[in-house]
């Protein structure tokens, strides 16, 4: 049987004496006498009181002053309102020292399962270890530690105190705010009474602030992907900031600053504010536009008052300052006088002046790390550089796995082709990704039932709405048409050979890895106009489900010297972030051209053309655009393990970006872009033969009703040197014939085909054929 006890305030005569008021038959069942200690647990922690009778003998009230409970009781001042107590639990045992109970703090406050009442054994203490935590960092410096330590030995005199609890002591009206009892002197028993001859051992002295940051308990964000660069990071901040003392012992200084370089959304401040709770230092953030001011030294000032915010934390323990944007704050100084100038120069001088004793590291976080002052970027300011680049297909799949480990995800969802399908997304976008799958998930929910699963096509679906962030702003995003190889009649070979270049190594990156070979560089697709090489990359780039970029020569040129150079190496740089990538270059002799005696050495497309050799050979790689670890953690079973194998391979075999380039007049191309490692495969493709025509004939005529008489294979042989784009305007005017003889025509028949065909004339000539067959030959 349950017996409910409602909890009431206490009485004013009682706060600050450790009673708890009971009933006059709740005591006698526990067979307890007047100031017996009594240890109350419940749901939200622990409290160690001695018992008195109420004053009116009530049963199924109590009050207790818990002057003696948990840290996070007396931190946060929470309160039950009622114990529900189980007839079993009630029973005296004064034999038994329990271990302390400090429950974490939940959200619920009223009644909860395990609530108990339990007579304990206090014996006199011989000594004890605290903590003392006090009010103000002026209090711990100027205070001489005898003082404290006979205001301690006051306080707790006459006082029951249980092991890991916290004793209050406001009510003294001290700087002492509370003390922490760390141990007693035996580990045998947990509880005890403080008398004048216990002996006490103050471990240390901090602040109430400092005391509160340790005690909240900082939720568990999974850092997924980030293992290596969170133990790099890790290894940063606890060596200056826990161990000084080993790192001046060997004569080194102690590292004063990291910089985390990487693209945005990437986790460099999550990462920062995980690793920082982890360690248990004190974090002080800084924006860069927050120090910016619109008076004259204003920003040096509010800088200036950071730094001294930092130091007043550090001196209560480990402190980390962290200047996010920094590039804002700090960018490349120039010639002339301006108001960021001085701010860096303040900012250098405030980390020359930062002192061995200070315990605070500064964390700086940029996306444009090229951007920053010079200066800055070296030792003894920030010591060393993390980047954290794009994550690989492992590291989506990490990701993925945080985030869909607290979803309702059906377990049809397969979250190695997810990983494989988000090439360039970054954590945000992913998190993105996961949040519009669960929406489309409740839209689709016609039902209305509260349990709900995220599918597949939730996944899918969420891919086509939320891009890639690095694309968003890109040169060459397109809006791909979803095209199949089906859609394409003819050219088998063609079809074959893109898909070896371009398929297989997404398919079958074992195999590929198991024979030494590495993905093609380029492809030149070239022949007669008309003749679906656009097409083909089209559906090229739809079965392989990469990111496509496709520019054209109105993209790059501009009228400023340098600015067509710096948009193409852009363009590399998007498409590197978002590997594996196809990177199209539609019309390439209009782009790039030839270089020869009779053009000017240092016109737009001869200068295009040298960028472009450039990042083919991978000269415009950058250290901001490293992707992924050095390193794989190592996978646990079976199945983990050639899962991990898979994706490896994956990354390894696609790391690159294709190229892609397809024109109509390959004879006017640069020699040195058509060598092996640069534009590897060059495909010719025909124009189609009879089998070819017939195939886009059906292709074209797929959604047109045709009339019984219409023969597309008499129809193919009477279409001699007609390219695929021929015969597709060939359908589109028998259609319009039909139209014109009759709107409520319900067939095409063949005599429109014939008068079509009469109108027409192909576009293609035998010896404009003769000259792309003699090419590369």
């Amino acid at each position: 049987m349950d017996v409910c006890l409602r909890v009431i305030p206490v009485d004013r005569v009682d706060r600050g004496t450790q009673r708890i008021r009971l009933g006059r038959g709740l005591m006698t069942t526990l067979m307890l006498g007047l100031g017996s200690p009594v240890l109350v647990v419940w749901s939200e922690g622990s409290c160690l009181c001695t018992a008195w009778p109420r004053h009116d003998l009530v049963d199924g009230f109590i009050q207790m002053d818990m002057k003696c409970c948990c840290p996070n009781l007396i931190v946060n001042k929470v309160v039950p309102t009622s114990l529900i107590l189980s007839t079993p639990v009630i029973t005296p045992r004064p034999d038994i020292h329990p271990r302390p109970i400090c429950s974490p703090l939940t959200d619920r406050l009223g009644p909860g399962p395990g609530s108990s009442l339990t007579p304990v054994s206090c014996p006199k203490l011989k000594s004890i270890r605290v903590t003392v935590v006090v009010q103000s960092v002026e209090f711990k410096k100027i205070t001489p530690s005898g003082f404290i330590h006979e205001l301690v030995k006051d306080m707790l005199k006459g006082m029951y105190v249980y092991e890991k609890h916290v004793v209050g002591v406001a009510e003294y009206d001290t700087d002492i705010n509370m003390i922490v009892i760390e141990s007693l002197n035996t580990e045998s028993i947990v509880t005890g009474l403080v008398t004048s001859k216990t002996g006490i051992e103050i471990t240390g002295t901090m602040t109430l602030r400092h005391y509160k940051g340790q005690l909240q308990d900082q939720p568990r964000v999974p850092l997924g992907g980030l293992e290596e660069v969170s133990a790099c990071l890790r290894e940063m901040l606890r060596l200056p900031l826990l161990y000084p003392g080993t790192l001046c012992s060997l004569g080194l200084s102690c590292p004063r600053g990291v910089l985390l370089a990487g693209p945005p959304g990437v986790g460099k401040t999550l990462l920062v504010r995980c690793l920082v709770a982890e360690v248990g230092a004190s974090l002080v953030t800084v924006r860069g536009p927050e120090v910016v001011g619109s008076r004259p030294g204003e920003s040096e000032e509010r800088l200036r008052a950071v730094f001294s915010q930092a130091r007043a934390v550090a001196e209560e323990g480990p402190c980390v300052l962290f200047l996010d944007e920094l590039d804002s704050l700090c960018p490349r100084r120039t010639g002339s006088s301006a108001p960021e100038n001085r701010l860096v120069a303040q900012l250098l001088t405030l980390m020359d002046g930062m002192e061995k004793s200070e315990r605070f590291v500064i964390v700086g976080a940029t996306n444009q790390p090229d951007s920053l002052d010079p200066a800055l970027r070296r030792p003894g300011r920030f010591d060393r550089e993390v980047v954290i680049g794009a994550p690989t297909v492992q590291q989506r799949f990490s990701i993925l796995s945080a985030l869909c480990e607290a979803m309702p995800v059906c377990a049809s969802v397969d979250l190695t082709e997810l990983a494989k399908r988000t090439t360039g997304y970054v954590g945000a976008d992913l998190n993105a990704l996961c949040r519009e799958a669960a929406m489309l998930a409740i839209r689709s929910n016609t039902q209305g039932s509260e349990m709900q699963t995220i599918t597949m096509d939730n996944f899918l679906s969420a891919l086509k709405i939320v891009l890639p962030s690095c694309l968003r702003s890109s040169v060459g995003q397109t809006d791909l048409p979803a095209v199949a190889w089906a859609q394409i009649g003819g050219l088998e070979e063609v079809k074959l050979k893109l898909q070896q270049c371009i398929e297989w190594p997404m398919r079958y990156p074992e195999a590929f890895v198991r024979l030494g070979l590495s993905r093609t560089r380029g492809v030149l697709l070239y022949g007669p106009p008309g003749c679906a090489k656009t097409t083909l990359v089209r559906a090229a780039a739809t079965s392989s489900h990469c990111s496509f970029l496709s520019v054209s020569g109105a993209d790059l040129y501009s009228p400023y010297v340098g600015d067509s150079e710096k948009a193409l190496a852009q363009l590399f740089r998007q498409a590197r972030a978002c590997a594996p990538s196809i990177l199209f270059l539609d019309e390439i002799d209009s782009l790039i051209g030839c270089r020869s005696e009779g053009n000017a050495t240092q016109s737009a497309q001869t200068r295009l053309l040298s960028v472009l050799l450039n990042e083919l050979d991978g000269v415009g790689f950058r250290t901001l655009e490293r992707r992924g670890p050095g390193k794989i953690l190592q996978a646990e079973g079976v199945e983990e393990r050639h899962l991990q194998e898979q994706l490896e391979y994956q990354e390894v075999c696609n790391r690159e970006v294709m190229i892609v380039a397809a024109t109509n007049r390959p004879d006017t191309l640069d020699s040195a872009l058509l060598r092996p490692g640069r534009l590897d495969q060059m495909i010719y493709v025909p124009p189609p033969d009879l089998q070819a025509r017939i195939s886009i004939l059906r292709v074209c005529t797929q959604r047109m009703p045709l009339s019984d008489d219409v023969c597309l294979e008499e129809l193919a042989g009477q279409t001699e040197n007609y390219s695929g784009a021929d015969l597709e305007n060939l359908c589109k005017e028998a259609a319009l014939l039909t139209l014109q003889e009759s709107m409520d025509a319900s067939s095409i028949k063949h005599q429109h085909f014939f008068q079509s065909l009469q109108g027409m004339t192909p576009s293609l000539s035998t010896q404009q054929l003769k000259t792309y067959k003699k090419l590369f030959r």
